[in-house]
């Protein structure tokens, strides 16, 4: 469950501190299934790659999507050039983390809509030690002010 719409403010009303930083991302395109891919994508972690996030999504019954957060993009492209795969990208997002606070999510989709920031898409998860992870994938010239206006 992601965090309530209600206010994005501590109990005491004080702001909840938020960790907002750029992100880049990969799209690997993989045949087979979930599982089928999943076995490809050890090759790559086995080049010593970890990943901030990652997003799996399949593209009918012959094929699957990986979107994948690395922490160093390098490593990624090595790693998939060695499993025989090409990594589209990188393109920029937004990863964001913080305390799990009742409007926590809300607070940041209103501050980004009152600076004329399209979403183009998110994804999250929330009670996780207390905390929840947003990604917020925007176009390229945004990602920069959304640190700023979050910041």
């Amino acid at each position: 469950m992601m965090p309530s719409f209600v206010d994005e403010t501590s109990q005491k009303g004080e702001p909840m501190p938020l960790d907002v930083k750029r992100v880049e991302y990969y799209n690997l395109t993989v045949e087979g299934q979930l599982a089928e891919g999943s076995a490809l994508l050890g090759t790559i972690v086995g080049e010593g790659v970890d990943f901030l996030a990652y997003k799996a999504v399949p593209l009918g019954r012959a094929r699957t999507q990986f979107t994948l957060f690395p922490i160093d993009g390098s490593k990624l492209t090595a790693g998939a050039a060695k499993a025989g795969l090409t990594a589209e990208g990188p393109y920029p997002a937004v990863l964001i983390t913080g305390d799990e606070q009742p409007g926590a999510l809300a607070g940041i989709y209103r501050k980004l809509a009152q600076a004329g920031i399209q979403i183009e898409e998110s994804c999250g998860i929330a009670h996780v030690n207390g905390g929840y992870g947003v990604v917020l994938y925007l176009r390229p010239e945004d990602c920069d002010r959304a640190i700023a206006v979050l910041g």
